[in-house]
């Protein structure tokens, strides 16, 4: 039967590491590239048991966080605040190694999920030399479904096999249980699929030796969206009484300035608002206050001319939104003042962030646009685009604002900011 191949066996007589029951284990990743022997690494891993005779006994999926950028992630549309939660693979690894332990391994395309199985297992030094017997729906394909594309949603719609959620880890090894179950019904004496989960359950794999964690399914973390004032307001401790004073509301404010850059609120620069509140001395009451400051401050610029453009109405709104304030602010925002000379920017505000002629500006991640047209345009605004980030560094922007590359450590280690793509277009509009 085709699609099968195998590594050297790893045997051992104990009978407990065999798994529960026999049959096939469906595996599907999704990862942060193409190239497991390279940085590439796995960030999502879903396991599906099927019988043998094809039916779904049970399904398994979490979210990995792999101390890097996430990749495509217009493809896998995983967020870096989704792992930031996220047990590490190292975590995953000994439930991991249970569920499929003694039962065959399936995946579509199998090459490409085995191999970032064992590139992830080799960094945790776990045994070297397994016992492997894998199929590949994707080659099994050749024999079932002679002249069809090779890819899963074409295997799938030849069955009638629901694909929905394409490029989630769990949807994609559900679908691919399926097809695999159809290939059963299609030729279920066929001696290679016994022969398959016999030798399987001889080579049971021995169990990994290692903190487990939970598991965290993308249907355990937030949905796609801006983070919710509520949220993060709600962690800012009721301090009674709090001793900070002007200065430390000035910090407070001039970081919130950096965290509202390109008007997202990202899931670190939420935690450092929090935290800086809590290290300041600073209670819930008066970040709120604070924050009706800083968007009075912003409605007064908007009025300064006398005009208040859509872009501005925008953005007011956006920033309100962020901040957690009542409807009736925005409205109030929105009626011009009785005299153009009333309006005045606050005296004690911190000042803003600014890009000046010859900062360096530092890109990481996957970028939507190619990074030799974000390097023109910053070299043509008189900008210098930087290989790495240093402390002089002015502006770091990211994929993603919670990226957990090293560029985006290091960035928020020495508090230089983190702003998405939006984010650096509309600071080079304003420059």
């Amino acid at each position: 039967m085709n699609g099968l191949h195998r590594r050297p066996a790893h045997r051992d007589e104990s009978e407990a590491l065999a798994g529960s029951g026999k049959g096939y284990a469906v595996i599907d990743f999704e990862t942060t590239g193409l190239f497991s022997k390279s940085s590439h690494r796995v960030i999502e891993v879903a396991v599906v048991h099927v019988d043998e005779k094809g039916r779904i006994t049970g399904r398994w999926d979490t979210l990995i966080n792999p101390g890097r950028d996430l990749g495509r992630q217009d493809i896998h549309r995983i967020r870096a605040a989704d792992v930031m939660q996220a047990p590490t693979f190292e975590q995953v690894a000994p439930q991991l190694i249970e569920l499929i332990s003694g039962r065959v391994l399936v995946a579509h395309n199998a090459r490409f999920d085995t191999g970032f199985l064992l590139a992830e297992l080799d960094r945790l030094d776990y045994e070297a030399e397994l016992g492997l017997e894998v199929l590949c729906t994707m080659q099994l394909a050749r024999e079932f479904l002679p002249g069809s594309g090779r890819k899963l949603s074409d295997c799938c719609a030849a069955y009638d096999i629901p694909l929905v959620d394409a490029h989630r880890a769990l949807a994609d090894a559900v679908a691919t249980a399926k097809l695999l179950g159809a290939y059963i019904a299609e030729a279920p004496d066929a001696p290679g699929w016994a022969r398959s989960v016999a030798d399987a359950a001889a080579l049971p794999w021995p169990p990994f030796q290692g903190e487990a964690s939970e598991w965290v399914s993308r249907d355990d973390v937030a949905p796609a969206g801006p983070v919710k004032a509520a949220s993060w307001l709600d962690r800012i401790t009721v301090k009674l009484p709090e001793f900070a004073g002007p200065a430390e509301q000035l910090d407070y404010l001039a970081l919130l300035d950096l965290a509202l850059l390109d008007r997202e609120l990202s899931t670190h620069e939420a935690q450092a608002l929090v935290q800086l509140a809590e290290d300041l001395g600073i209670g819930r009451a008066t970040c709120a206050a604070l924050h009706e400051r800083y968007f009075d401050d912003l409605v007064q610029l908007a009025w300064a001319d006398m005009v208040l453009t859509e872009a501005e109405i925008t953005d007011l709104v956006t920033v309100a939104q962020l901040l957690g304030l009542p409807a009736a602010a925005v409205a109030t925002a929105m009626v011009a003042p009785p005299v153009a000379g009333t309006v005045k920017v606050a005296v004690a505000s911190p000042e803003r962030f600014a890009l000046t002629v010859g900062d360096i500006v530092v890109l990481t991640g996957e970028m939507l646009r190619p990074r030799a047209d974000w390097h023109a345009e910053l070299t043509q605004h008189g900008y210098m685009p930087g290989a790495g980030v240093t402390k002089k560094s002015r502006l770091v922007v990211a994929a993603d604002p919670d990226s957990l590359s090293g560029k985006a450590r290091k960035a928020r280690d020495y508090g230089i900011p983190v702003v998405s793509e939006a984010g650096l277009s509309s600071l080079l509009r304003r420059s």
